[in-house]
């Protein structure tokens, strides 16, 4: 059976960390600013549609 004690925890050459964390920054603002928007729409559908 193939021996899983021990785990090797390494980092893949050229990782360019700047551009993931400016993706991950730019993922949460669009997250935030669609769920507001979504809100708004649902509160205006809420206002003019009933």
């Amino acid at each position: 059976m193939a021996n899983h004690s021990e785990v090797a925890y390494t980092q893949a050459d050229g990782m360019d960390y700047p551009a993931h964390e400016q993706t991950y920054e730019g993922f949460l603002a669009l997250t935030k600013y669609g769920t507001l928007a979504v809100i708004a729409i649902v509160a205006l559908m809420a206002i003019f549609l009933t």
